[in-house]
């Protein structure tokens, strides 16, 4: 009971931040919802190919959990957009702006399932959670998040006390 009482004392209080910076949080979180989907086919399609692999609708629709007929919507709207091209009987082929996004997208999933796993979360919750985090987290928090990497977060997580 004392230690809730001391957390709520030291607690920053709550106010409203100002109308600007508020709005700017939701507004950076759309952003970002908007993109998820589109970031996830590329990364898995660059993924696919990158193991030698075709990236077919089929392949597509199994690794992500979703209908063929989603993947081909979905695959219209990234041809539409530049970043595939799909040729007939063949695969699903990223543009160089869709290889451009792919590897920017993987490279934060890899920053924020290090840092996840640095702070001692198991490696499959850590996969888990960073193929959602990775979409929502902004350049300066990655930066951060490598820097505590680096700084070997690992090591002073593992000497806190238990709570």
């Amino acid at each position: 009971m004392e230690r809730k009482k001391r957390l709520k004392d030291t607690a920053p209080k709550e106010t409203l931040p100002d109308v600007e910076t508020h709005s700017e949080g939701f507004r950076a979180n759309r952003e970002a919802r908007r993109n998820v989907l589109v970031e996830d086919y590329v990364e898995l399609i660059s993924d696919l190919l990158s193991e030698g692999q075709e990236a077919r609708q089929v392949d597509i629709a199994g690794r992500l959990g979703v209908s063929q007929p989603t993947v081909a919507k979905m695959l219209a709207r990234l041809a539409t957009e530049g970043y595939v091209t799909q040729k007939p009987y063949r695969g699903v082929f990223l543009t160089p702006a869709g290889q451009e996004m792919a590897d920017k997208a993987r490279h934060r999933h890899r920053i924020v399932e290090a840092f996840l796993l640095a702070l001692g979360v198991s490696e499959e919750n850590a996969r888990v959670d960073s193929e959602g985090v990775e979409h929502y987290v902004g350049s300066e928090t990655l930066t951060l998040f490598e820097k505590a990497i680096r700084g070997n977060l690992q090591q002073f997580m593992q000497n806190l006390p238990d709570a």
